[in-house]
């Protein structure tokens, strides 16, 4: 997909984006970016259907706005593995996916855990 929204980024007001937006197709295939352990698979206000995945070390990565949920709590998961489809859920409009990671629960850059293949 396309990101339309960066970490850091202006969100409005005093609100900052804590991960990426990503513009996608609905329906588009969503996969971890590293291996662990899902530890909540379902709705969650202001996210809609939400993937998070711990993969320890005190990491979490976060997937939202899903239309279809693939893994579920409990799964372990290996990287790149599809876990989810984009949609629109939780508030949004547009289809896109939006992804956070969080260090011992504080959001952090994601372009560290991302790279071009």
């Amino acid at each position: 997909g396309k990101l339309s929204k960066r970490f850091g980024t202006p969100r409005g007001g005093d609100l900052y984006w804590k991960g990426w937006l990503i513009s996608a197709p609905s329906g588009t295939a969503i996969k971890a970016v590293h291996h662990g352990r899902v530890v909540f698979s379902n709705y969650l206000r202001g996210f809609g259907l939400l993937v998070i995945i711990d993969h320890g070390a005190g990491y979490m990565s976060l997937y939202a706005h899903n239309k279809e949920l693939i893994s579920t709590t409990g799964d372990w998961i290996q990287s790149g593995e599809i876990i989810a489809r984009t949609g629109n859920t939780g508030g949004i409009v547009d289809t896109a996916l939006y992804f956070e990671i969080r260090e011992k629960g504080i959001p952090v850059n994601p372009k560290t855990w991302l790279s071009k293949r």
